[in-house]
């Protein structure tokens, strides 16, 4: 599947809540992915680095190849659309900016087959993260090391034959006041695409996976959510005029197809001076 002749084509793939840049992101498994597909359009739904992380200095090599691949589309002309989300919110200061194929905005609204789709991350709805952004950072903290333990845990099970468990999932499903906020969310996006007349709108920020039709009194809209690449590994995937989720699955991949570096962090300075140099010659290729 890796092996260029292999790659899939899609027209269209949204990725969203990837966080490079922490402990629970599983880069070598989007890498994989991302080298397994050949796609027209790229929508990158927010939070695909997690400027919040930036002050613990955690960027492994599998990080960088993760923006070395995005980098490479660009350099194949692949339309890339990077929406802003909460942890990369800096990125809102350059909405507008484009380098090559790659434009940095808040939304996007894509024609595809006669229909309207509407493309933003969600964390507008967030009303922790409008009131009380240190609470939610707190909270962002809180889920790393959840996520760290959580890892630990799968070992120990997996270990027993019992396979892989999510405690996060486990907290979510268990708490009503957590449902509660999913469902809010999914009801608000779908009343906002409803009420503008489109006929799909695409978020992230929940890391939750979904796809489904939403209807109220003034109407109907297909809802759908990307998922995150810490926990669930998905992304959503348009062609033939149908969407669809991805799920990230081992045995779809040969451990020796790819060549992924070790685990080797990057300071702040070494990142910086490794993005720089990784698009120069973006630009160097392109001329």
């Amino acid at each position: 599947m890796s092996k260029a002749s292999n790659k899939r084509s899609v027209e269209v793939v949204v990725i969203s809540d990837v966080h490079l840049g922490t402990r629970g992101c599983h880069a070598k498994e989007l890498l994989k992915y991302m080298k397994s597909i050949q796609p027209e359009k790229v929508i990158l739904n927010g939070d695909i680095i997690d400027i919040w992380q930036f002050k613990k200095s955690y960027f492994p090599k599998a990080h960088m190849q993760v923006i070395k691949q995005i980098a490479s589309w660009m350099t194949k002309g692949v339309k890339i659309y990077y929406v802003t989300g909460n942890h990369d919110e800096m990125l809102r200061k350059f909405v507008g900016f484009k380098m090559g194929s790659l434009k940095i905005v808040n939304k996007v609204v894509l024609k595809l087959d006669g229909s309207k789709v509407w493309f933003f991350h969600g964390d507008v709805f967030d009303v922790t993260m409008q009131h009380s952004k240190w609470l939610a950072k707190l909270g962002a903290n809180g889920y790393d090391l959840l996520i760290l333990l959580n890892r630990f845990v799968n070992h120990i099970s997996e270990k027993l034959g019992r396979g892989k468990i999510s405690l996060s999932k486990r907290i979510k499903n268990s708490v009503k006041s957590a449902v509660k906020f999913i469902n809010d969310f999914e009801t608000v996006a779908a009343d906002i695409a409803i009420m503008n007349e489109y006929d799909y709108v695409v978020c992230g920020h929940i890391h939750q996976p979904e796809m489904r039709k939403i209807t109220n009194a003034k109407g109907s809209v297909m809802y759908l959510n990307s998922g995150d690449w810490i926990e669930n590994l998905t992304a959503l995937e348009y062609s033939e005029g149908a969407w669809s989720i991805y799920k990230y699955e081992d045995v779809h991949y040969l451990e020796d197809s790819l060549q992924i570096t070790s685990d080797q962090e990057y300071n702040n300075k070494e990142l910086f001076a490794k993005l720089v140099a990784e698009f120069k010659l973006m630009e160097l290729t392109k001329n």
